[in-house]
């Protein structure tokens, strides 16, 4: 399917997206200027950050308001959520939108959605929950709540196949968007850092939370690394503002607050600019495994959630890194919650810098990077149209 899609009513085709977070609003926007593209004169709305909002959605509510994670972690943020979600249902019931697109956000998006799906409007999931992972159930409840799930990862679609849940894996909108090779000096250069010199970078996450829990090792492992190797130099990415100022007092608790460069957002070009990579569990663990960098992946669960992966074994999967996941092995060492610590993080990252394999390793992130290079946002754009066409020719009684 290519061009212009007619999409056949008496008014402009209508499209809610409901987002979280930075990953969210970013997949969102570049799924609205596909859609727009196929479909010129269609309307969208619902849930959105500011990317989204520049890509022309109109605005339900704000994205970062959704942000919250973890089983218990929610709770204290279930009175703002219930009221978000009331108002969001009852606006997607009376404007009976083409099709409700959760984008990421999954715990409040896959709790909706029944509803929405049972008032008789097509129902999307664009980036799966990780139910491959941790409670594999929900497998079967996402298949009665969304018509389609939209997969970012090959071995997601898989999983879905395996339950004849429908499911379309699409690649991953980020690895479209970063090149296959990028210069680490060019990259410093831009950021205004050391050319020569060389750099660890530090991404500790989007989400206040995380931040929160892991900022302080990493402070501490900055000051752990200097104190052994004081020729490395340190450049942080901060994806927010709360972000940057829970690092910023990490850093000043550990003394470490000349010692590491602050950027706000250009993840890709701090990660380039580097030759190991510190970063929190999640999409940034992508974003390094696409620009070919080595890296030690650290995450902290809050402390009920961890509570209960240990005592009810929740967690199915071999690892939780990204790139590990998408290997099939482990390429990056990983860590979670007490192994979080300057002693266990430093000494790893010695060793990502050194590392005998590093061609090896890029290679292996090349063939990743190539299997996840699909023109996703195009293809997830695609998708969603077959599914609403086939839904108009069903109603008529094609």
């Amino acid at each position: 399917m290519s061009g212009q899609v007619p999409v056949a009513s008496s008014r402009s085709p209508l499209f809610v997206l409901v987002a979280g977070e930075t990953s969210g609003d970013n997949l969102g926007a570049q799924l609205i200027e596909a859609l727009r593209a196929r479909v010129p004169n269609a309307r969208f709305a619902g849930i959105a950050g500011p990317r989204m909002i520049a890509a022309g959605c109109e605005t339900w509510d704000q994205a970062e308001r959704l942000a919250v994670m973890g089983l218990f972690e929610i709770v204290p943020h279930l009175p703002q959520l219930l009221a978000i979600r009331r108002r969001l249902l009852a606006r997607v019931l009376s404007e009976r939108p083409d099709v409700y697109i959760g984008v990421d956000a999954k715990e409040f998006n896959l709790r909706l959605v029944p509803r929405i799906k049972s008032a008789g409007i097509r129902t999307v999931q664009y980036v799966s929950p990780q139910i491959w992972a941790w409670r594999q159930w929900r497998v079967r409840t996402i298949g009665e709540a969304v018509d389609l799930v939209l997969c970012l990862l090959p071995f997601e679609k898989q999983f879905y196949d395996a339950h004849a849940v429908p499911a379309v894996f699409v690649g991953h909108p980020l690895a479209d968007s970063v090149p296959l090779h990028l210069d680490g000096a060019e990259a410093r250069t831009q950021l205004g850092l050391l050319r020569d010199a060389r750099y660890v970078a530090l991404l500790p996450g989007s989400r206040s939370g995380e931040v929160a829990r892991l900022a302080p090792d990493f402070a501490k492992t900055v000051s752990w690394l200097t104190s052994r190797r004081p020729d490395l130099h340190f450049v942080a990415a901060l994806a927010t503002p709360s972000a940057r100022t829970l690092f910023e007092r990490a850093l000043a608790a550990a003394g470490m607050q000349d010692r590491v460069v602050l950027v706000d957002g250009r993840a890709q070009e701090v990660i380039a600019a580097s030759e190991a990579v510190l970063v929190a569990s999640g999409t940034a663990t992508l974003e390094a495994l696409l620009v070919k960098r080595p890296m030690v992946v650290a995450y902290r669960l809050g402390a009920f959630t961890s509570f209960l992966f240990k005592r009810l074994k929740l967690f199915k999967a071999p690892f939780f890194a990204q790139p590990n996941l998408l290997a099939g092995r482990q390429v990056v060492p990983e860590f979670l919650n007490d192994q979080v610590r300057a002693e266990v993080l430093g000494p790893s990252l010695l060793e990502q810098l050194e590392r005998a394999d590093r061609d090896q390793l890029v290679q292996t992130f090349t063939a990743i990077h190539e299997t996840l290079r699909r023109n996703a946002s195009a293809r997830a754009a695609e998708a969603i149209l077959a599914l609403v066409t086939s839904g108009r020719r069903t109603a008529r009684g094609e």
